[in-house]
C-alpha cells in the first residue's frame, strides 16, 4: 500500500490548502502564429533580388535545391498521414522538413513596440530574460520577458549620452552588467537593472600619438567583452583604435591597439570589432575595406593577420564575428556582401553572398547557435517596403529559408539558450520569433500568464488611498497602533464593521437651514474666517481686576507725591 491509500484509509486527503492551477489555453499561441510565406516569395529573394521578369524561371529552379519550402504539394500529404500519423502532413513532409522546423524557430511572432526610429543596437542577456535595445532616437530601453504584461512595454527607458544615435550594445558573460556605445567618445557601463556604473575617460584631442592619449578621441563604433576575463573588453573608434580596457580602471586604457592604413594619412576608422571565443585573438575591420587580426599575447605592433580590399574601399562594414571553433569569420559589408574568412586561409573568402541590400551601416550577421546556418538581414527595396530574413548555409551560402517582415531588419540575435530569434528592424519595432515546440521562456512566458485580472473596486481604492508608512522600531509614544504591520484587507474589513467610521459625511446644507442645522451659502464660511471677532470669547473678570489694581496703585503714588 503506498503513501495515498495509507493517508486515505486514515481519512486525510491532504495536507494544507490546495491551490487551484491555473489552467492555460492550449491554443493560446495561435493569435501570435506567423502565416507561411507562398513558395513564389521565396523565388523572389533567394539569390539576386532585382532579377527582372524573364530570369525569374531560373530563380525557380534554383530555390528548389536550396531546401524545402514551408507549404508542401497536397500529393504528399496523403502518404505522410499513412506513415506518421501524429504529426501534422503540412508541416512534416519528410525528415528534412522536420530538421527545418527544428532549426528554425520563426513559426510565430511577438512585437514590441516603443522605439520610434530604427533599432541600430540590440543584446540579450546570457540567460535569455532581458533585452536592451538602442535606436536613434538616442534612448536606450530594457525589456524584461517575465516582468511585461500583454502591454509589451520596456520597465526602464533613458537617454544615455543625450543627442547622439546608439551604435552598440552588448551583455556581459555573466548578465549582471553591459556596455553602452554611442556616437560619443567615451563608452559607459550600466548594471543590470539600467543605473550607470561608470563613464571611462575620453583621449586629448591634441595629441597626436595616439598611444600617449587616455581615451579615444574619435567617435565610438563598436565593442565586445573578453570571453574568458569578465574585467576586460574592447572598444573601436574612428580614432583608428582598439582600446582594451580594465572595467575597475575608468581613467586610463589598459592597452592601445593603433590599426594602421595604406592610405594617406596612415589612418581609417575602425567600424567593428571582436573577439575570438578564446579570447587569443582580437579582429578589427576599417572604412579602407581592410580586415585585421592580432594575437592578444603580441605586443600589438603590427597585425598578425591582414587582408586589403575585403570589402569595397569606403563602405561601413556592419559587424564581424567569430564562428564558435574560432577557425572562420563572418563579415557583414556595406557594399551588398556576406563574407565568409578562414584564418588558416587568409587570402581570399571561402563563400561570398552579393546583392543583399545594405540600408543602414549596423546591419548585422550571425552564426546560427549549431554554427550550420548563417542568418542576416536584408532591406527593402522600395521606401516603404518589407525586409527579409535571410537563412543560408554556412558551407555555400544557398539560402535555406526567407522570412519577411515588415520592415528592414537591421540588428539580428539568435539566443542559444531560449532558441528564439530577436530583430531590430527600421520602423523602431523588436519582432521576437519563436516556435511553441522548440522555444523556451522568453516570449512564451507573457502568454503563460494568462488574461490579466480585472480591476476592482478594491485595487482603485487601494491606489487612491494614502501609502502607509511602518515605523516597526519607533518609540511606542510614536507608534501607530501595536506595532504589527496588518493587511490592509484585514484593517478595511474591520473599519465596515465600525459604525462610527463607515458613516457616510453629511453634505453641507445649501439654502435655508433645517434639523437644528443652520444653513450657510458656498462662500460664507470663507468671509467668516477672514475677520474674526474673539474679544466676544474672552473673560474679561480677570482684566476687571487687574485694571482695578492699577488705578489702586497711581492713586497711592499720586497721593505720596502731593504729600
Amino acid at each position: 500500500m503506498d503513501d495515498m491509500d495509507v493517508f486515505a484509509a486514515m481519512g486525510i486527503s491532504g495536507f494544507g490548502k490546495s491551490m487551484q492551477k491555473k489552467k492555460l489555453d492550449p491554443s493560446r499561441f495561435d493569435k501570435n502564429k506567423r502565416s507561411e510565406v507562398a513558395a513564389p516569395i521565396k523565388d523572389n529573394i533567394a539569390g539576386p533580388s532585382l532579377l527582372p521578369p524573364e530570369n525569374k524561371g531560373e530563380e525557380d529552379d534554383d530555390s528548389d535545391d536550396n531546401g524545402p519550402s514551408p507549404p508542401p504539394p497536397p500529393r504528399a500529404s496523403t502518404k505522410d498521414v499513412d506513415s506518421e500519423p501524429e504529426y501534422d502532413p503540412d508541416d512534416m513532409e519528410d525528415h528534412e522538413a522536420d530538421s527545418e522546423i527544428s532549426q528554425f524557430p520563426t513559426t510565430h511572432e511577438l512585437i514590441l513596440k516603443d522605439h520610434t526610429k530604427v533599432v541600430s543596437a540590440l543584446a540579450l542577456d546570457p540567460s535569455g530574460a532581458r533585452i536592451a535595445s538602442g535606436s536613434h532616437d538616442y534612448d536606450c530601453k530594457l525589456w524584461d520577458f517575465g516582468g511585461m504584461d500583454m502591454r509589451c512595454k520596456p520597465f526602464k527607458s533613458w537617454e544615455p549620452a543625450g543627442s547622439y544615435h546608439i551604435h552598440d550594445m552588448k551583455y556581459s558573460n555573466d548578465g549582471q552588467k553591459f556596455l553602452v556605445i554611442s556616437g560619443t567618445l567615451q563608452a559607459k557601463l550600466y548594471d543590470r537593472d539600467g543605473e550607470e556604473q561608470a563613464t571611462f575617460i575620453k583621449g586629448d584631442p591634441y595629441i597626436r600619438d595616439m598611444k600617449n592619449t587616455s581615451g579615444h578621441v574619435g567617435e565610438l563604433s563598436a565593442c565586445a567583452w573578453h570571453p574568458k576575463n569578465p574585467q576586460l573588453f574592447i572598444t573601436s573608434s574612428a580614432d583608428s583604435t582598439i582600446r582594451i580596457w580594465d572595467v575597475e580602471n575608468k581613467r586610463k586604457q589598459k592597452t592601445v591597439i593603433v590599426v594602421k592604413s595604406k592610405e594617406r594619412g596612415a589612418r581609417t576608422k575602425v567600424l567593428s570589432c571582436a573577439y575570438s571565443p578564446d579570447g587569443g585573438m582580437i579582429g578589427g575591420v576599417c572604412l579602407d575595406g581592410a580586415l585585421h587580426m592580432w594575437n592578444t599575447s603580441s605586443n600589438f605592433v603590427r597585425p598578425n593577420l591582414s587582408i586589403e580590399g575585403a570589402h569595397v574601399k569606403g563602405t561601413e562594414t556592419g559587424s564581424m564575428v567569430f564562428s564558435v571553433d574560432g577557425r572562420t569569420v563572418l563579415t557583414r559589408g556595406g557594399d551588398d556582401t556576406v563574407k565568409l574568412w578562414d584564418l588558416r586561409a587568409f587570402k581570399k573568402p571561402l563563400s561570398t553572398r552579393s546583392e543583399l541590400p545594405t540600408l543602414y551601416p549596423n546591419t548585422n550577421a550571425i552564426f546560427s547557435p549549431d554554427d550550420k546556418y548563417v542568418v542576416t538581414g536584408a532591406g527593402a527595396i522600395i521606401k516603404g517596403g518589407s525586409g527579409r530574413l535571410l537563412f543560408m548555409r554556412k558551407d555555400n551560402f544557398e539560402i535555406e529559408k526567407t522570412l519577411e517582415v515588415s520592415a528592414t531588419p537591421v540588428k539580428v540575435f539568435w539566443h542559444s539558450k531560449i532558441n528564439q530569434i530577436v530583430t531590430g528592424l527600421s520602423n523602431g519595432q523588436i519582432c521576437v520569433l519563436y516556435s511553441p515546440q522548440t522555444s523556451l521562456n522568453g516570449a512564451k512566458l507573457l502568454l503563460n500568464k494568462g488574461p490579466p485580472r480585472k480591476v476592482t473596486i478594491e485595487d482603485m481604492s487601494d491606489a487612491l488611498a494614502a501609502p502607509a508608512i511602518l515605523t516597526p522600531h519607533a518609540l511606542p509614544m510614536f507608534r501607530d497602533g501595536d506595532g504589527i504591520a496588518r493587511g490592509s484587507k484585514r484593517k478595511r474589513e474591520k473599519d465596515r464593521m465600525d459604525p462610527r467610521k463607515s458613516r457616510r459625511p453629511e453634505l453641507p446644507v445649501t439654502g435655508p437651514g433645517k434639523g437644528g442645522r443652520v444653513g450657510a451659502s458656498a462662500t460664507q464660511h470663507v468671509v467668516q474666517n477672514l475677520v474674526r471677532d474673539t474679544t466676544r470669547d474672552e473673560d474679561v473678570s480677570g482684566l476687571r481686576y487687574l485694571y482695578a489694581a492699577s488705578q489702586t496703585t497711581n492713586s497711592a503714588s499720586a497721593s505720596r507725591s502731593i504729600a
